[in-house]
């Protein structure tokens, strides 16, 4: 059993799976699926006197805290004991664009020519993780949630609001994907 967990699976079960759990929250609990208002409860549990934007019931929302902590425990189990960094499977044609960006190291889960300290304190890793970091954050707030959200959860019920913010996901990420990532690289 333990072998089969350890094999590439492939993409459609975890899509599956992802799908299900939208249902499971809305008919066990009457619960909304999201992961960005996780980052909202804890500010407003760590700092309850301070922003009015933080001045809620957030105990109500205990549930997602436990979640969100669910995914952490589980990817680190899964990078630490199912997974073989070595074992990283790239497909042929997304390796030679990668290449050609002057990523060809594989030997780990993330492209160590990217995630390192020296990259992190760095013009590149400023624009990558400070500008960008900042950037996914005020879009989540501005959007009112996430691509998790609005993708599986808004989609699922139909709502108007999140067909557009989906759609806005898409294009700002085959935009950064294919124009702003490439230039940032070349840094």
């Amino acid at each position: 059993m333990l072998e089969l967990l350890r094999q590439p699976w492939h993409w459609s079960i975890a899509g599956i799976l992802i799908g299900l759990i939208v249902p499971a929250l809305l008919l066990l609990g009457n619960k909304n699926f999201g992961i960005s208002s996780t980052l909202r409860h804890i500010c407003a549990a760590c700092f309850p006197a301070g922003i009015p934007f933080f001045k809620y019931n957030w105990r109500r929302e205990t549930w997602n805290l436990f979640f969100v902590a669910g995914i952490a425990v589980g990817a680190f189990m899964a990078a630490h004991f199912l997974s073989d960094p070595s074992n990283v499977k790239i497909h042929p044609e997304l390796a030679s664009s990668l290449a050609a960006q002057g990523i060809t190291d594989y030997s780990g889960m993330i492209p160590t020519q990217l995630f390192n300290w020296e990259t992190l304190f760095s013009l590149k890793g400023l624009f990558f993780f400070v500008v960008g970091g900042f950037l996914i954050g005020f879009g989540t707030r501005w959007a009112g949630g996430c691509t998790s959200g609005h993708a599986i959860n808004g989609l699922s019920n139909l709502e108007w609001p999140s067909l557009v913010a989906t759609i806005c996901f898409m294009v700002g990420g085959f935009i950064c994907a294919n124009w702003i990532v490439p230039v940032l690289l070349g840094i």
